[in-house]
């Protein structure tokens, strides 16, 4: 969740599954950046309890990769992330705190499933709002169209944990950390069966979202139905994971609290560059409302 005045619900993420104690005197193994100055960096709070912020550090990082490796010619503004315990949700801050992206997790001790999947939600934000676009971007977050960041930023954390179930079978953060990476699909595939992430019977995508949508432009953090439409764009995503870099475009057009959606997504694919351009139509098309 974006940073705002008046902070909308947010606490259906808040459940996980712990992987139990993977705590270890291993040194975390990293392949070497191609851009070091597109190093991320992490400062942990000692805040979570009993999870060691190295541990936290490590896993937060390869949670980033998943994305970073996918953004070659983005870069964050400022020098790293700091992260703190937000004890009512997880949220990224838009204001810098010693020229760091902050973003607080609610989460603590050893539910690695839970920092997780919220840290890649939050770290989509940051690429959202903390690139090195960002001071053409638009930060208010009260417009009709906000449902498309926290949409896309749901996504973020279903294909993060399913990336990182693959990537945790050969390089995991610490050796013994690969035994737990069937424990990253399986979170994925428990919020897929939940009742409430799944469409009524006999309906369509296409229906229900021409349904749903003055709805989300009125509320656009309705958790259960954006990770309804977070599953139909993770196709996608997983098909062409590149497109991640697109959406550091997504708040570059103009501001009108009330744009029809297609215009925002005509202004997003205009933003982003010519090789992402059929991605984002692709997006267009799955939204056609």
């Amino acid at each position: 969740m974006p940073d705002q005045a008046n902070l909308w619900t947010r606490r259906e993420l808040l459940h996980g599954m712990a992987f139990g104690s993977i705590a270890s005197l291993f040194v975390p193994r990293w392949l070497p950046a191609a851009d070091s100055g597109r190093e991320l960096a992490f400062e942990v709070k000692n805040e979570f309890g009993s999870a060691p912020v190295e541990n936290i550090a490590a896993l937060l990082k390869s949670v980033a990769q998943e994305f970073w490796r996918y953004c070659p010619n983005t870069k964050f503004l400022g020098q790293g992330f700091s992260i703190y315990r937000n004890k009512d949700y997880p949220i990224t801050h838009f204001k810098h705190e010693n020229d760091k992206i902050v973003i607080g997790l609610n989460t603590e001790n050893l539910f690695w499933s839970q920092y997780a999947y919220q840290f890649a939600h939050e770290f989509c934000h940051a690429l959202i709002d903390h690139t090195h676009e960002n001071q053409r971007k638009w930060h208010l977050t009260g417009h009709a169209n906000q449902w498309l960041d926290e949409t896309l930023c749901e996504t973020a954390s279903l294909f993060a944990l399913r990336a990182m179930r693959t990537t945790w079978k050969t390089n995991p953060p610490y050796p013994n950390w690969n035994s737990y990476a069937p424990k990253l699909a399986e979170y994925v595939q428990n919020r897929a069966d939940e009742p409430q992430h799944q469409r009524p019977a006999n309906t369509t995508f296409s229906e229900w979202f021409r349904q749903e949508l003055p709805s989300l432009r009125e509320k656009p953090t309705q958790r259960a139905k954006n990770t309804i439409i977070a599953f139909e764009l993770l196709k996608l995503f997983e098909a062409e994971p590149a497109g991640w870099e697109s959406v550091t475009a997504i708040k570059l057009g103009d501001r009108d609290i009330q744009k029809p959606l297609q215009a925002h997504l005509e202004e997003w694919k205009s933003n982003t560059t010519e090789q992402l351009r059929p991605f984002v139509a692709k997006v267009m098309r799955q939204l056609e409302s």
